[in-house]
């Protein structure tokens, strides 16, 4: 236990550096990371680390989900709601059913039954990876939200696909009509476990008396919480975290206060990043286990099935989306849609940005070793081997060639009536000329006797003053005065720090109000440098 835990923190500090060598080579951090492992797998020091399904289940996917959750704009998914519903389930379904005929027909011996569970585990992409690109570079809005809004449910369609399969396999029987009931079930009740243990936190962080402290540990608790009741009753313990975790992310200005959401967003930044990197990790870390299980199967016909089928997968996504497009031209002359005319040039990069990750590989790891009748399960080695090329093609092969393919598509956000950075300007000038308007109405008379409400009011009005400036140049060939003044104000934070340095070192000076202070400045700093990036 002591010499597992000791490997743990190499991998994280293995993490680490590989995460610097992505940012310098500026290539999204889990493609990295994947190639990473499978450089280190061969390194007899690592080679007892293998992924337990059970841990990447209950252990580190219902944290990944409830942070996407709470990361999704609940305007945007609404407003896409039809296409991510359909390639969140219908497409899904459509991967599953044609990995399910094509392996039929290229792998001997392979029944339907083993086609849909193959198909059920390489069916859904992973977000994180084409996510992380797509923040890299300027792609319209429309097309992340996309991304983001599938991956919070596409998780939960492939693994209902990949359970009904199994369940078919073992027992050797499938019906249909009990199947679909099945399948509404699983997903209503999932919903609504997710729903009601939201509301239980929801009352907890509105009513009992919590600290900050507390409240960052309950939204720790909560998506595990959510995931355990759901799949106790067998239903979707993903859905039950979306579900759930999209509820309180529109509740998060009631039910925490300030101090919570600003080290929330510290600690939840850091606690994805290593669950992140160590999944991603752990994925290039399984090739020597998988290869010696791979059996009477030879490598060569392994990799040919493996590289056949992870094609088929990114040209019938790539089919979806342009069909869906092509669906979308026509269906709007009939409905209101959120984009009449798609094109193919989204459509197609969608299509592309369907990297296969981690849920992939824990399903596949998660087929027992026999069936009922105690038999070894058939063709669980291969099947296990396909998965994880597939995963390495996709992610590695697509994820490296994403960017060049966003960068000639050259796309323009024809939704962004306002571009992002005068949003931004206009955003904070109705806030300013807001809070000028409240403290001349409701404090006018206190304004006249107090010096501090006077100073607050000048300072307003000179930020003011200085958006308008900002708004109204027209020539970019020139430094804006804002510009000027942020990168002045920068340098004064600066020699306030090293003011409070100072101060420090005397003796009458109490280091935690010195500390205190340098937080203030750490926080105008992050508000100044947001507006810079703006």
């Amino acid at each position: 236990m002591h010499n597992l835990f000791i490997e743990y923190v190499y991998l994280i500090l293995i993490i680490l550096a590989l995460a610097m060598v992505a940012n310098k080579l500026h290539i999204a951090y889990p493609i990295v990371l994947v190639v990473g492992g499978l450089a280190i797998s061969f390194f007899s020091v690592f080679s007892n680390l293998t992924i337990n399904p059970d841990l990447i289940f209950l252990i580190f996917l219902p944290p990944l989900l409830y942070e996407s959750a709470w990361q999704v704009s609940w305007k945007e998914f609404w407003k896409w709601r039809r296409v991510i519903m359909s390639f969140a389930f219908l497409v899904v379904i459509i991967n599953a059913s044609a990995i399910a005929l094509f392996s039929v027909a290229i792998i001997p011996g392979f029944t339907l039954a083993l086609g849909f569970l193959l198909g059920g585990i390489v069916s859904p992409p992973d977000a994180i990876s084409s996510t992380t690109i797509m923040r890299r570079l300027k792609v319209p809005k429309s097309l992340f939200s996309l991304g983001e809004g599938e991956s919070l449910l596409n998780d939960a369609s492939s693994l209902i696909v990949f359970r009904f399969a199994l369940l078919a396999i073992l027992t050797g029987q499938f019906n249909f009509q009990e199947a679909a009931t099945s399948f509404f079930l699983v997903v209503f009740m999932g919903v609504a476990i997710g729903l009601l243990i939201g509301l239980v936190f929801y009352g907890i962080h509105r009513w009992l008396p919590t600290t900050p402290s507390i409240e960052i540990v309950l939204t720790l608790i909560t998506p595990y919480c959510m995931y355990y009741f759901a799949e106790y009753f067998h239903f979707s313990g993903v859905l039950a975290v979306v579900s759930g975790g999209l509820f309180l992310s529109g509740k998060r200005q009631k039910m925490l206060t300030y101090a919570s959401r600003i080290q929330g967003v510290n600690v939840w930044g850091s606690l994805v990043f290593v669950l992140n990197g160590l999944v991603f990790l752990l994925i290039g870390l399984q090739l020597p286990s998988i290869i010696d299980q791979l059996g009477e199967t030879k490598l060569s016909e392994a990799i040919t099935y493996g590289l056949a089928i992870s094609l088929v997968l990114i040209i019938v996504r790539l089919l979806c989306a342009l069909g869906a497009s092509a669906f979308t031209r026509w269906v709007s002359r009939y409905i209101t849609v959120a984009d009449t005319n798609p094109g193919w040039r989204l459509p197609l990069i969608y299509g592309w940005a369907g990297m296969r990750g981690v849920v992939s590989l824990a399903a596949a790891l998660s087929v027992p070793l026999l069936t009922n009748e105690g038999r070894p399960f058939p063709y669980r080695n291969l099947i296990l081997f396909i998965t994880f090329i597939v995963i390495l093609v996709t992610l590695v092969f697509q994820g490296l060639t994403l960017p060049w393919l966003i960068k000639k598509m050259n796309l323009v956000d024809k939704f962004a009536i306002i571009p992002e950075h005068e949003q931004e300007i206009l955003i904070q000038k109705k806030i300013l000329q807001y809070s000028i308007q409240h403290l001349e109405d409701k404090y006018n008379e206190d304004g006249a006797k107090n010096k501090q409400l006077n100073d607050l009011l000048e300072k307003l009005r000179i930020e003011l003053r200085l958006f308008n400036q900002t708004l109204e140049e027209a020539d970019e060939t020139q430094e804006h005065p804002y510009k000027n003044y942020q990168h002045v104000y920068l340098q004064l934070l600066e020699h306030q720090r090293e003011l409070l340095n100072r101060i420090n070192l005397k003796a009458e000076f109490d280091e935690e109000l010195v500390r205190k202070y340098h937080s203030l400045i750490d926080i105008e700093e992050f508000k100044v440098r947001e507006k810079m990036l703006g």
